[in-house]
């Protein structure tokens, strides 16, 4: 039985048994305290005083809720009643991708994917029906045009829809994989880089390459071991700078480098508690210019590289309250075309956002359109 599996069937446990079991679990792991600052009336931001900060948290999606229009009839009717806004929540979220302010994020309880479009003010689901229906949703991307691309783990497919959640086609099958966890497009939707985790008494640790409009096996990066460019439980993979492939090698506590080609390059982490280390990494991700943003679910963070893997910064902290940057099981990140970084926590059901901190609040693509600006 895995971390997630434990921690998702114990929800009830008290806090004290929760802490002890967490660090248990996490080996003990630990970083120093997280480099965010709240002021007296500002914003939460990192790194805190009196380095220059570098992001501030921007908001937190839970549901439907935190994106849909309220009706002036419905916020009255809460005023005066004192009732609360609900909506459909996020249950297991896992991974997320962004797409000028669309919000997608896998649920494999809810067997959906969650849509958040923020300048439109709407929500909706993909994958309920068939064709294109889910049952484990994992990993997901999306390229240039939108198209989201679906990694579910039960059925070893792809499956990729438009923008708006129409199926298109699938790619995979149990013939071609042990065990998927995550789906890489490249920017022009050519070709997807699907991260097989083998498992224990597989020899398949690596990540398959195919051609998205046909299907075809392009190639295979990767084998199991413990050398350079061999794969124990690989995670996720992101594409970066010139065309690197970055893949979370998570067995041996590292992410590997790789040229656009496939051949090997270099890698950078290694088990352990301190900056720089990993202790149980998930997903990864790549910003506009080239860094690099680690998962980790034992230290309930992500770390920040650059491209050469030098370590920048951290954000998060694990903690029992689920406040802004606080987190037990982390999974997911993205970051968008404006350097907003989304990050998931399964254990919380919440998808926190932070903003590059030269980006003004109301620029970029996560804001809402005025009603005559959507006309």
């Amino acid at each position: 039985m895995n971390l997630e599996t434990i921690l998702l069937s114990f929800r009830s446990v008290a806090a004290p048994v929760l802490a002890c079991t967490l660090a248990l679990l996490a080996g003990c792991a630990q970083l120093p305290d997280g480099e965010e600052a709240l002021g007296p009336a500002g914003p939460l931001v990192f790194p805190g005083p009196p380095d220059e900060p570098r992001f501030v948290y921007e908001r937190t999606f839970f549901s439907s809720a935190d994106v849909e229009n309220d009706s002036k009839d419905e916020a009255f009717r809460r005023l005066v009643t004192g009732a609360q806004r609900t909506g459909q929540f996020l249950t297991k979220p896992y991974a997320v991708a962004a797409h000028r302010g669309r919000i997608f994020v896998s649920d494999s309880a809810e067997r959906n994917v969650k849509v958040f479009d923020v300048p439109q003010g709407k929500f909706f689901t993909i994958g309920e029906n068939e064709p294109g229906q889910l049952v484990k949703p994992l990993g997901l991307d999306v390229d240039k045009a939108g198209r989201l691309y679906v990694a579910d783990a039960t059925q070893k497919m792809i499956f990729i829809y438009d923008r708006d959640g129409k199926f298109l086609r699938k790619i995979g099958g149990k013939e071609l994989f042990d065990r998927i966890s995550s789906v890489t497009v490249d920017p022009s939707g050519r070709q997807i880089y699907v991260v097989d985790i083998g498992g224990v008494q597989s020899e398949n640790h690596r990540v398959r390459v195919f051609e998205t409009a046909t299907g075809r096996h392009v190639m295979d990066i990767g084998k199991r071991g413990t050398g350079p460019g061999e794969f124990n439980l690989p995670r996720d993979m992101a594409i970066g700078a010139e065309g690197r492939l970055y893949v979370v090698d998570g067995g041996n506590f590292r992410v590997q480098i790789f040229n656009a080609d496939g051949t090997y390059r270099d890698s950078f982490g290694a088990v352990g508690r301190q900056l720089g280390n990993f202790a149980r990494p998930k997903e990864i991700a790549t910003d506009p210019q080239g860094n690099v943003y680690v998962a980790d679910a034992a230290f309930g963070n992500f770390q920040i590289f650059s491209p050469d893997g030098d370590l920048l910064m951290f954000i998060g902290s694990r903690s029992e309250r689920g406040g802004p940057a606080e987190y037990i099981l982390p999974s997911g990140i993205a970051v968008d075309d404006d350097g907003r970084i989304y990050f998931v926590d399964q254990w919380f059901s919440k998808v926190d956002v932070f903003r590059p901190y030269a980006l003004a609040e109301d620029q970029g693509f996560l804001v809402k359109r005025t009603q005559s600006a959507a006309r």
